[in-house]
């Protein structure tokens, strides 16, 4: 049974000649007792959502598309019905509470005028309803008659609640109850509403910027963007496996949900209301092809319980290794078997990093997938072609490394120019003054100098972090979709090798090309990792999101690896003593924030 269906609903704002596109055929159905999420950044079209199915819109508005409430389509309903249906059918709790509140009357008042206006009750019963409702929602009977500057955000926004509940809807929409309350009081809100749904039976829409939140309440989650939905699935899998470019970087910024990692947010900004001709998501899009920029995807199903807008079906894959094999023969004649048997993906925008212990076979890994050294067995694609005897590194958008040790990735005789235009030169990739150009641009990208004094310097001249930041300049220079990054730190001071890290996560996210990390620091490899993949042996035993790898690891090996960390944290101190942390996940947010 359906109790709310909404299809192809689309709004428009008009004023002064330019029309605004606020919602653009969305499309949802709402079951008894079920609780829907709506998420997206801000201007997404979520609260114009909801209140054009509460019919709130102003006259300046123009809406389309149907909503059916219990079978009865809202928008052929006049004024009068519509009102029947507000408040006591459905009812909505707004954002900002005291916008919303009127301050010259009391909270009792405001909570008791939609039972009166329906008709429910009496006076002297709505106030002995509205005495019920304030303890249902955590607060004394004695703030009845207080107005709403005298209470706190939090208490506002519990009074609002009561209001919502006053005439016991069927359907609640919540629009940001909790953007502007502490973590304690949002926490409160939260467990009220999980109460609320599992004594009372509610169907909620649970609209917010706020991912941790929607999560905790929504069983099923819609993911607005440009007001089109762009993904659409159950909550713990598109937490767990988002499949919209737009929803990985949403996800990717919650800091509850990876918690250890440093914030990024989405580069550029939500064309908000604009028409457009292709995929609105097109221009903050990390693999966007010629089709995006000409027509919109159609939200189309992607696997079981799982609907997708994109041209490319989700994110994309980049890379795939296959059955790679690579052994080297000892001088007694035996082999060691570097790399046996991997296997492994790499998607569009993401960081992907390889960690293991000295020995474990990363670096022959990482030169087998930049095409530098032939696998024995097994094959590497990308994109649409090998990478071993193809061309992956002499063009732009290919594959490029940047090797461990700085010293001898750029000779001593090369110029800082030398070093970072020679790809250009090899590959004659466009005339002497365009390739001086990129070389300037690349420089610039890594934070160094590109003026004609430090040009001319010798790569000797340079202290490791410099050489560094120019191999990394070489690399960038030829736009790469992957860069490897190989031990990139390891022969770096704490302080330069943050700098570096912390540089290049930012140039991954700006130019939103795919980066490997090869490790074996895996405080490191949480800080800026989205996937982690095992390397023990030449094989990897185990790989998965960052944070659950490193955080709660199902093979022997990964607890041993994750185990052998030492240091002192402030949050190993216990009584005066240091107790050495070997399970860390407590520290993880858990089921309630996926």
């Amino acid at each position: 049974m359906i109790l709310l269906a909404v299809n192809d609903l689309k709004c428009q704002y008009h004023t002064d000649g330019h029309t605004v596109n606020a919602v653009d055929g969305v499309s949802f159905n709402i079951e008894p007792g079920e609780i829907l999420g709506i998420v997206g950044e801000s201007g997404s079209g979520k609260t114009t959502i909801a209140i054009s199915i509460m019919r709130l819109l102003a006259d300046s508005a123009s809406v389309s598309g149907t909503v059916f409430f219990d079978g009865t389509d809202l928008a052929l309903l006049p004024e009068t019905e519509l009102d029947k249906i507000r408040w006591k059918e459905i009812a909505i709790v707004f954002q900002n509470s005291l916008e919303v509140l009127n301050p010259v009357m009391t909270i009792a008042d405001q909570v008791i005028e939609p039972m009166i206006r329906h008709g429910m009750v009496s006076v002297n019963e709505a106030r002995a309803r509205c005495a019920d409702l304030f303890l249902l929602v955590g607060l004394d009977e004695a703030w009845m008659d207080v107005y709403p500057h005298q209470l706190s955000g939090g208490m506002r926004q519990r009074a609002l609640l009561a209001m919502a509940l006053a005439c016991n809807p069927r359907l609640l929409i919540l629009d940001e109850v909790t953007s502007a309350l502490d973590a304690f009081t949002r926490k409160e809100i939260r467990d009220l509403l999980v109460d609320l749904q599992k004594t009372r039976g509610y169907s909620m829409i649970v609209i917010s910027h706020d991912i941790t939140f929607v999560s905790s309440l929504a069983s099923r989650l819609l993911v607005l963007y440009a007001g089109r939905v762009v993904e659409a699935g159950l909550t713990r899998d598109i937490l767990n496996g988002p499949r919209h470019p737009y929803t990985r970087g949403l996800v990717h910024a919650t800091p509850d949900i990876f918690i250890y990692k440093d914030l990024w947010g989405i580069p550029g900004d939500s064309p908000v209301g604009d028409r457009h001709k292709g995929c609105p998501f097109n221009s903050r899009c990390t693999q966007s092809i010629d089709i995006c920029r000409k027509n919109p995807p159609l939200l189309q199903p992607c696997g079981e319980s799982r609907e997708i807008a994109c041209h490319r079906g989700g994110i994309a894959m980049l890379l795939k290794a296959e059955d790679l094999r690579f052994s080297y023969q000892l001088p007694d004649g035996k082999a060691l078997h570097a790399v046996n048997g991997v296997n492994i993906e790499v998607y569009e925008g993401e960081v992907l990093s390889i960690v293991g212990q000295t020995g474990s076979g990363k670096s022959t890994l990482a030169h087998i997938l930049a095409g530098i050294i032939n696998p024995d067995k097994g094959s590497v694609r990308f994109m649409n072609g090998n990478v071993q005897g193809g061309t992956m590194g002499d063009h732009f958008k290919g594959v490029q490394i940047v090797f461990q040790d700085p010293f001898s990735s750029t000779s001593n005789r090369f110029t800082v120019l030398d070093a970072v235009r020679e790809p250009l030169d090899i590959n004659r990739i466009g005339s002497p003054e365009e390739r001086l150009n990129m070389a300037r641009e690349a420089l610039e990208l890594v934070r160094l100098p590109s003026t004609g004094m430090f040009l001319k310097k010798y790569c000797g001249e340079l202290s490791g972090g410099q050489r560094q930041r120019v191999a990394l300049a070489r690399a960038v220079v030829m736009q790469p979709k992957l860069l490897i990054a190989d031990e990139i730190t390891s022969a770096l001071d704490v302080s330069t090798a943050a700098n570096v890290m912390r540089l290049l996560k930012g140039l991954q996210n700006r130019r939103g090309f795919a980066m490997i990390s090869i490790s074996h620091d895996l405080t490191l490899t949480l800080k800026i990792a989205d996937r982690i993949a095992v390397l023990n042996d030449g094989k990897i035993v185990e790989t998965g999101n960052a944070h659950d790898v490193m955080l709660t690891p199902s093979d022997e090996y990964t607890k041993r690896l994750v185990g052998s960390r030492i240091g002192l944290c402030c949050h190993e101190h216990t009584n005066g003593e240091h107790d050495f942390l070997r399970d860390e996940s407590q520290h993880y947010p858990g089921d309630a924030n996926v």
